[in-house]
């Protein structure tokens, strides 16, 4: 329970917010007074005002401002024009005295600054809401490092006003009908997971590392490395990467460094992330990017926050971006259908009209051509109404940052190629034996624990029926032919199941290193499904 003094606290900070609030004219979002008084019917009048709202957000401060940066990737809830606006928020926070960043630098190493660095820069190279980056030389081996260092009393003020936040957006789902529609608790829920993620610096660290291994052995990129017995969770000690922004590049040549290499180094290395990897840098604007002047290599900053797409997710993104590229709107919308980006109620004539209108124009075109095509599907759905999900976003944001940057680096950059080559080796890979009998093998597993559990609900559903709880109307008219097919599509599963085995085992007679047995059992299997696809679409006509 908060203490008086917490309460007081949180009071002052409301009537603060309410002044900021209604100062910049969007006070009608917290406003308690004007709630109406049936909150089924209402919703002010006044359209909020989308600059107002950034200047607001920039005036409260570290934690506001990190709302509006999350908000600035949903144009999908708040509509673009405020989106848009929100891309424009600058970080006015004053910088931190070196005294007060001192004290905690030394607090979180256990050490004084000497103990540690032969020398320590007190003007900071960077200073935003939550830290401040400062550059330094270590004493151990001389190497040279940026030091993040989060600012005293970030923590609280933002644990804080995230705690207020939640009880506006409660307030506001209750009375205000406008944001009833992108359900405004869900979303603080959101930012308040990823901002204590943010304030968790070991999480960046983490993360460093994760992506570092993800690409050992591609020498066309870097990560910053680390020194994680120097890291914690409110302080980073990692290299200092002296280089290029790639902005430099636009257009232009570099010590040698062309634009084309960097674009083509870009798109490579963010395709890896998001396709082959499922981890992938969640902002890839132009500052989140540098050439080292030294090994002339692309790197990426600020890893704190990175998006994670799991396979399944992968492979069926993939063969949306394939029909997408391919022009085959009616399958485009089933895919976007059996990935729940859309719900059926969402499948309207109207959406469907407009996604073939976009495919349509598309249709004959060659790859360099199709500039802007995922950004412009995503554009369609949010038209409609369509609330995405948020990797969805996070993916169509990211790819429109990467499209922009190429086509600054280099005229003929073709983002078209890179998304199509890289989806199409993901929808192959999917279809790899190898990974079918995977795929097979957790299936066998999901069959197991269903066998474990029908038998109980068998006799809990036949209970309820002697009880009468349960009416069952049967249809006994073609059972026979019903049995029989059911008696072929369980040996197709018990093969295919079997042959899995067979090749996860990897005993046995080989070819192309994979096991004899299981190739048959797949072979066997797929002869014995198109004869069962083949009878009831054709020959039972």
């Amino acid at each position: 329970m908060a203490s008086r003094d917490e309460r007081k606290e949180s009071r002052q900070r409301m009537k603060e917010i309410y002044s900021v609030a209604k100062k910049y004219n969007v006070s009608e979002l917290i406003s308690e007074s004007r709630k109406p008084k049936d909150p089924a019917q209402g919703e002010f009048d006044e359209e909020l005002d989308a600059s107002g709202l950034r200047k607001a957000l920039e005036e409260l401060g570290p934690a506001y401002v990190k709302l509006g940066q999350l908000l600035c990737t949903r144009p999908d809830l708040v509509g673009n024009d405020i989106a848009e606006e929100l891309t424009k928020l600058r970080d006015n926070t004053p910088v931190t005295p070196f005294e007060e960043i001192k004290e905690v630098i030394e607090t979180q190493l256990g050490q004084s600054l000497d103990e540690v660095y032969s020398e320590f820069e007190e003007e900071p190279l960077g200073s935003a809401s939550i830290g401040q980056v400062y550059k330094a030389v270590l004493k151990e081996n001389g190497e040279k490092v940026a030091v993040k260092v989060q600012k005293p009393g970030s923590y609280e003020l933002v644990a804080a006003d995230v705690k207020i936040m939640v009880s506006l957006a409660e307030k506001a789902d209750k009375y205000i009908t406008k944001t009833r529609t992108f359900n405004l608790p869900a979303i603080i829920k959101e930012f308040e997971r990823s901002i204590f993620k943010e304030l968790d610096y070991m999480e960046e660290v983490m993360n460093i590392q994760k992506i570092t291994k993800n690409f050992e052995g591609y020498d066309y990129v870097k990560y910053p490395k680390v020194y994680p017995k120097l890291c914690t969770n409110r302080l980073i000690n990692m290299e200092l990467v002296e280089g290029y922004n790639v902005t430099e590049l636009y257009d232009n040549e570099i010590d040698g460094i062309s634009g084309k290499k960097i674009a083509d180094d870009i798109v490579e290395s963010y395709f890896k992330q998001l396709m082959l990897d499922g981890f992938f840098h969640a902002d890839p604007h132009p500052g989140n990017m540098v050439v080292d002047k030294n090994e002339k290599k692309l790197c990426y900053l600020d890893l704190g926050m990175m998006g994670i797409l799991n396979e399944t997710f992968r492979a069926d993104l993939a063969q949306l971006l394939l029909l997408l590229l391919g022009g085959n709107a009616n399958s485009l919308v089933k895919q976007l259908l059996y990935m729940k980006i859309i719900s059926p109620e969402q499948d309207t004539d109207e959406l469907r009209m407009d996604i073939e209108d976009l495919v349509n124009r598309y249709i004959g075109a060659d790859l360099d051509q199709m500039d802007g095509v995922l950004e412009k599907l995503i554009n369609t759905m949010i038209k409609h109404g369509v609330t995405l999900p948020r990797e969805f976003v996070m993916i169509g944001r990211g790819v429109a940052l990467i499209e922009d940057i190429g086509y600054n680096l280099d005229k003929d950059f073709n983002i078209g190629e890179a998304l199509q080559r890289f989806s199409k080796k993901l929808v192959v890979d999917k279809f790899n034996p190898i990974n079918v009998a995977k795929g097979s093998y957790d299936y066998l597993l999901d069959v197991e624990h269903l066998m474990k559990v029908l038998p109980d609900r068998i006799n809990s559903t036949l209970t309820k029926i002697e009880k009468g709880e349960i009416k069952v109307n049967l249809e006994l008219a073609g059972l026979t032919e019903l049995k029989n097919q059911i008696s072929v599509s369980l040996i197709i599963s018990a093969l295919l199941i079997g042959s899995s085995l067979a090749i996860l085992a990897d005993k046995g007679p080989k070819m192309w290193d994979i096991s004899v047995i299981g190739l048959w059992g797949f072979v066997i299997s797929g002869v014995l499904g198109l004869y069962v696809i083949l009878k009831y679409i054709v020959f039972d006509k």
